[in-house]
């Protein structure tokens, strides 16, 4: 190729590498929002934290008292029960029976009203299907 006088040829093929966009990490953020959202919610005996955690495959919930560092009731898609229920464990029909099945042990707790974690990660798909599922059976949040 021929070149103007004081103009620089292209860059190497590898520097093209350099500039392509790389995809950030999603757990850093995540767990910078939990930090966020547990400044300021937190669960007591009356008003346990109903904390949503999932992961590829499963989904967890469980309510917890911080004011005695206690779990009071917890349910999730890898329970034996559940897994009879369920095809795969990670999928908005799992979030359902799941947040069924905290709603009902909430109840049998004497727990009706608690207060909503979602552990960080965005309100929309199964971590939404979770909490409408727990309304639906009798949660207040």
């Amino acid at each position: 190729m021929l070149h103007a006088e004081g103009v620089q040829p292209a860059k190497a093929s590898n520097e093209r590498i350099n500039k392509m966009i790389k995809q950030e990490a999603r757990k850093p953020k995540v767990q910078k929002r939990h930090q966020a959202i547990r400044t300021k919610v937190s669960g007591t005996s009356e008003f346990p934290r109903l904390a949503v955690y999932r992961s590829t495959k499963h989904i967890y919930a469980q309510l917890i008292d911080d004011e005695k560092h206690v779990t009071i009731a917890s349910a999730s898609s890898n329970d034996k029960d559940l897994k009879e229920k369920l095809s795969h464990g990670g999928n908005i029909e799992a979030a359902k029976v799941v947040g069924e099945a905290i709603a009902q042990k909430a109840k049998k707790a004497g727990i009706e009203c608690v207060v909503f974690d979602r552990g960080g990660f965005l309100y929309h798909g199964r971590i939404a299907a979770l909490a409408d599922a727990a309304r639906e059976a009798g949660l207040m949040f």
